[in-house]
């Protein structure tokens, strides 16, 4: 299943930083956390953002890297 908007809140913003929360039942953290999946909205994150991610198998918490334009939730 791809990157769903309903599912991204912000949690808090302050200073160019964001908080980020991302909830899916139905996809997997290897799923959310590969490169591009949140290519949807690369231009609202920032490298350095924090995302919370709440998956079907695991929740854990993310560093934002966005580079040649594409965003990854890479390792914090």
């Amino acid at each position: 299943m791809a990157f769903q908007n309903k599912n991204l809140s912000v949690i808090a913003y302050a200073n160019g930083f964001t908080l980020w929360h991302y909830a899916s039942t139905t996809e997997t953290m290897t799923t959310i956390t590969a490169s591009g999946y949140f290519d949807d909205v690369k231009t609202l994150m920032n490298t350095g953002d924090i995302v919370i991610i709440n998956a079907s198998d695991n929740t854990s918490i993310k560093k934002i890297t966005v580079s040649t334009n594409v965003a990854v939730a890479a390792l914090a």
